[in-house]
């Protein structure tokens, strides 16, 4: 059973950004130098991990949310990768209603783009801490200093630098660590890449000293104690700053920002100890609330394994291999695989057949799954996203998700009549996994009329349509 100390090691974060600006392959390095993949994939060459649909390889985007599990350091991270498409906004906001903490990416060379301001707006909808990584520095036109100050013009926010950048474009060569005040220096290429630790640069320490007084400052007046000992010059300890940031962030005052080259395999161990150090783990985020559908009151549950099992289901896909897969964050108690569980939204029992650990489209079969946990389970087919899952004796029913309205219509018509049989029960299917795809009958015309978020999430679905269910449709 999970104690409130292993609970305090775990980290359910997302990755979220514009298009283009690294998200999948800081994913990839992630993944390689927890340990959790002996060889990197690369998306220009459609083989990275969490882009496992042939569309997202042939195509180099990401359009479903991937999850999988990692360990770093004596914390257990939970990573769910998003698309940076708009057409693909829904699979960022159902994944930010169950996480406790983001990366948030920014291109080094572009800076803030308008995707960027749209997961920073859904991040804030749902309260979420996060850290900011400025990738890509090692570009022709990247400039750290640069995409931090729009960073700050935009967001409103206050940014708080841990490193800034050893070197420009061709020559980022490494950072310095502005609260340990260390160069962080790489040498050689690929996934060996040699991390060496050195003095500050002489022509570097100005700048350096600038940016940890800057810390300092921030720091200074956010806490009273530490004010006075700033005052009078006292030095804070690693540990004080690190604290000192990390309660900052959790309660929303400013954000951490780290850089590097996610391609070059520069910055991502750094980033991993950003994670464990200033993002949340369970016990940081609030109680989830919810409405008792018996008395009509609110209840709370707390993040704990002695607390009555509650979870929701965030996502649901159809598996060519198991059948339906429901994604679930749990927020308390636990669930064992054999077990029944009430789904409150639907006042429907249901028995869990199978329990799962996922890794993109990789399964690991468990005995149980707790509170801090995502996961996914095989059997029921009555449970939608959405749906809010418990122990028939302590219902509690969550707040539902709600998501955008289709912005695009096109009419379709099967090509065959064998076709024409099996294409509301596949369509049917498709809608079950994405809530912002419609379907709709034309009486006047008898076409069958499909509805997205834009042009390219209506082709995929045509793709899949033809791929996974052999069915040829006319459009226009």
């Amino acid at each position: 059973m999970k104690t409130q100390n292993s609970l305090s090691k775990i980290r359910n974060i997302g990755i979220i950004a514009h298009i283009d600006a690294g998200k999948t392959t800081t994913t990839e390095r992630i993944l390689y130098y927890t340990g959790k993949i002996y060889k990197m994939g690369e998306v220009h060459e459609g083989t990275a991990v969490m882009d496992w649909m042939e569309q997202e390889r042939e195509r180099g985007i990401t359009i479903t949310s991937a999850a999988t599990t990692c360990s770093w350091k004596g914390h257990q991270i939970n990573i769910i990768d998003t698309p940076g498409h708009v057409d693909f906004t829904v699979e960022v906001e159902r994944t930010l209603r169950v996480l406790d903490g983001v990366i948030v990416i920014f291109c080094g060379v572009e800076g803030v783009e308008p995707q960027s301001e749209t997961v920073w707006r859904q991040a804030n909808r749902y309260g979420i801490p996060r850290i900011i990584f400025i990738n890509k520095l090692d570009r022709v036109g990247a400039d750290f200093y640069h995409s931090l100050e729009k960073i700050r013009e935009r967001f409103s926010l206050i940014p708080l630098p841990i490193q800034i950048p050893v070197g420009e474009e061709e020559g980022f060569r490494g950072v310095i660590d502005i609260i340990r005040m260390k160069a962080i220096i790489w040498e050689g290429e690929g996934p060996e890449i040699k991390i060496t630790e050195r003095d500050v640069p002489p022509s570097m320490k100005e700048k350096a000293f600038h940016w940890h007084n800057y810390l300092m400052e921030k720091i200074a007046d956010n806490n009273e104690e530490y004010l006075e000992r700033f005052l009078e010059e006292k030095r804070l300890s690693v540990k004080e700053i690190k604290e000192e940031i990390r309660s900052m962030t959790l309660a929303h005052k400013a954000v951490p920002v780290l850089c590097g080259s996610s391609l070059k395999n520069k910055g991502i161990q750094l980033l991993l100890n950003a994670v464990n150090d200033y993002l949340p783990s369970p016990l940081d985020i609030p109680p989830v609330e919810g409405v008792n559908p018996i008395t009509q009151e609110r209840e709370k549950r707390r993040p704990s394994p002695q607390e009555p099992f509650s979870a929701l289901a965030f996502k649901v896909v159809t598996d060519p291999y198991v059948g339906r897969l429901t994604y679930l964050r749990v927020y308390s108690g636990r669930m064992e695989k054999g077990s029944f569980v009430y789904n409150s939204s639907k006042k429907k029992k249901e028995r869990i057949a199978k329990i799962l650990e996922m890794h993109a489209n990789y399964r690991k079969e468990r005995k149980e799954i707790a509170v801090g946990d995502i996961g996914a389970i095989v059997g029921p087919k009555g449970i939608d996203t959405g749906d809010s899952l418990c122990g028939d004796s302590n219902p509690i029913i969550f707040e539902g998700m709600e998501f955008a309205e289709p912005v695009i219509s096109i009419a379709i018509e099967p090509k065959t009549k064998t076709d024409e049989n099996k294409l509301y029960g596949s369509l049917h299917k498709l809608v079950q996994e994405d809530p912002t795809f419609k379907i709709n009958q034309n009486e006047e015309t008898g076409q069958t009329i499909i509805s997205g978020m834009g042009q390219l999430h209506l082709e995929i679905m045509l793709d899949r349509l033809r791929r996974e269910f052999n069915i040829e449709v006319n459009s226009g």
